[in-house]
């Protein structure tokens, strides 16, 4: 039966959606977008899984590391035994320290000029915290908001391509028009592909590093409150 329809010239179209075939099919101006898109749906899922791993493990031993803080009861001692932690809170703490030992150095302590020297200070430790935590988030942005229109332009690439062909071949039938169009609609689609997972991260990672930023700021407030007083003693 098959060869019989075969000799007559009976052709069959394909019965569900194949990606590879697809992006083979596709014009290399299209290819080339859908190549960048893929290639950017993984680095934002790389970014997506280290980011998540790296912000637990610090907000963990930032606790772990403040909980003892606030246990100890000489503070340089303590931050010389925990001088090779490479956490957030130990450098503000660090910030913080090398501030007071330069604004008392001297016989005439400013108090008032002091508790300033000491905000500021914090306020710089946490900014610089916090910015180095949001960095890679600038890239989850990017893709976000930019991907579905360069799958857009793949998308319109190809439709032209198609009415190209169109006057080309003289034929305006579907079966001419639609593989170029479904070519070009599957850029958009990895476009999306791309850029939905990165908008939702970005908002979730944002709104986390803005709580560990406000923490950081409670940490150092509960700081400055303890050096103020012994400004005052």
């Amino acid at each position: 039966m098959t060869f019989a329809l075969l000799s007559q010239g009976v052709s069959f179209a394909p019965t569900s959606l194949n990606p590879l075939q697809l992006f083979l099919d596709a014009d290399y101006v299209v290819q080339a977008v859908m190549a960048g898109m893929v290639l950017a749906s993984v680095w934002v899922w790389t970014i997506i899984i280290s980011f998540s791993l790296k912000m637990g493990s610090v907000q963990r031993n930032c606790d772990k590391y403040e909980r003892e803080f606030w246990e100890a009861r000489d503070i340089d001692q303590f931050q010389k035994e925990n001088k090779s932690r490479d956490l957030p809170s130990a450098r503000v703490v660090n910030a913080a320290l090398a501030e007071w030992r330069r604004s008392t150095s001297g016989k005439a302590i400013d108090r008032e000029g002091t508790r300033q020297r000491l905000t500021t200070a914090f306020e710089g430790a946490v900014v610089t915290e916090t910015d180095a935590l949001a960095s890679r988030l600038n890239f989850l942005a990017t893709v976000g908001s930019v991907a579905p229109f360069v799958g857009l332009f793949g998308t319109v690439w190809g439709i032209m391509d198609s009415f190209f062909n169109i006057g080309a071949q003289q034929n305006s039938s579907l079966a001419v028009v639609a593989p170029g169009i479904s070519e070009a609609l599957f850029a958009t689609a990895i476009g999306l592909f791309a850029a939905i997972p990165a908008v939702i991260a970005y908002n979730r990672f944002s709104h986390r590093v803005n709580r560990f930023e406000s923490r950081m700021y409670r940490f150092a407030d509960r700081f400055h409150a303890s050096l103020s007083r012994e400004l005052e003693a």
